[in-house]
């Protein structure tokens, strides 16, 4: 699928750099919205965890998607990006009082909240700024997910999220507050599930919970079950946009609403991976012993992926249609693990031709170091090549 790519253009720039597919980019967000307006009161907000890049924010934004927050830097992007306030969400375990006094200064959505201490802190810096914090407490619904270790969130062993067993006493340590207002609950899995079932064990829980509460003559007035779908590393071309239907419906079957709830999604990966492709190129061909690597001039530095996940990302050689051999694609940093994939079939390679590491617009460019004093690749987008 060379034809994707600007080939002409990219041998302007400076390699390595991230390549944003604008024009799959919009259609991905179409999709979005087009299953979401079958729903009632669905509401997605976007992982800006998963890219920050300016330009791909400003499109997310212009689709009328909220934005969900981790940090307070994450916080300022979205409302450099034109997010309106009453569209962002700010979840994390660890808030500092700058992110939470920013929060309150804007006036954001809802703080998803993981702890009483941190219930507490939100609480007297909102009463110091005379505000009220919107709330919504994370439960940690111990539901495992089909997904790698690393990136598994809603297991009583994870750091994230309220114990179950203490859902109803932290709502009611809330009612007493003077300056929060609770306002839902908040729900996260883990990423890159591509198993309906993962969901449906998460609706049945949030199903149950619900009942428990109610039973309290407690009512919840939104519900938000995080995002975590998955895309296709191994298509990238045949399955560019995800099953987006099978997603939301799935929530719309299988979890109860109650008459008049809000259901929140904070998807990420799921939006901008297959937009994005790391763009390097060729340095050396090195015969080795055993086999033949393929030297490029991008690393773990800028995606670090495959060596912290043992991620799978397709790579193609965009500059030739030369008979195929087969390569270890690796990285000129001083790690053993600066490997982007082994015994990988590429046209031939020679020095000076373009790798796509694709599928790469999730957890590249915004995971991106400076370790070895390298510099941070640039993201770029049709219009400014």
């Amino acid at each position: 699928m060379k034809g994707i790519f600007p080939i002409d253009k990219f041998e302007r720039i400076q390699t390595p750099f991230y390549y944003y597919d604008t024009e799959l980019l919009r259609a991905t967000l179409r999709a979005i919205n087009a299953e979401v307006l079958k729903h009632d009161g669905f509401v997605v907000h976007y992982a800006v965890k998963a890219n920050a890049n300016p330009k791909v924010l400003r499109i997310i934004r212009e689709a009328g998607l909220g934005a969900d927050c981790v940090s307070g830097g994450e916080i300022e992007a979205a409302l450099k990006a034109g997010f309106p306030t009453n569209k962002i969400v700010y979840a994390g375990v660890g808030k500092s009082d700058w992110e939470i006094e920013l929060g309150l200064d804007n006036d954001i959505f809802a703080f998803n909240v993981e702890s009483i201490p941190e219930l507490e802190v939100i609480n007297e810096l909102a009463s110091q700024k005379g505000k009220t914090a919107r709330i919504a407490l994370r439960i940690n619904p111990n539901v495992g997910a089909h997904t790698h270790a690393n990136i598994t969130t809603g297991l009583a062993e994870n750091k994230f999220g309220i114990a179950m067993r203490d859902m109803e006493t932290v709502i009611e340590r809330a009612a007493e507050m003077q300056h929060v207002k609770f306002v839902g609950l908040h729900f996260h899995i883990g990423s890159q599930i591509l198993d309906m079932g993962d969901f449906e064990a998460l609706c049945n829980r949030i199903n149950e919970l619900q009942t428990q509460l109610e039973s309290h003559r407690i009512r919840v007035e939104n519900i938000n079950v995080g995002g975590g779908l998955g895309i296709d590393y191994q298509h990238p071309n045949r399955v560019s946009i995800p099953d987006f239907k099978a997603y939301f419906d799935t929530y719309a079957k299988k979890l109860k609403l109650r008459t008049g709830q809000t259901l929140h999604f904070e998807l990420g990966r799921a939006v901008v991976a297959q937009c994005g492709s790391l763009i390097a190129r060729t340095l050396y061909i090195k015969e080795g012993a055993v086999k033949k690597f393929c030297i490029i001039d991008a690393g773990m530095t800028d995606l670090i992926r495959p060596a912290l996940y043992q991620a799978y990302h397709k790579i193609e050689n965009i500059s030739s249609d030369l008979p195929m051999e087969t390569y270890d694609v690796v990285g000129p940093i001083c790690e053993s693990s600066d490997v982007f994939a082994k015994q990988v079939d590429l046209n031939t390679t020679r020095r000076g031709d373009l790798i796509a590491i694709r599928s790469a617009g999730a957890y590249g460019e915004i995971m991106a170091s400076q370790y070895n004093c390298r510099k941070l690749p640039q993201g770029y987008v049709i219009d400014e090549l």
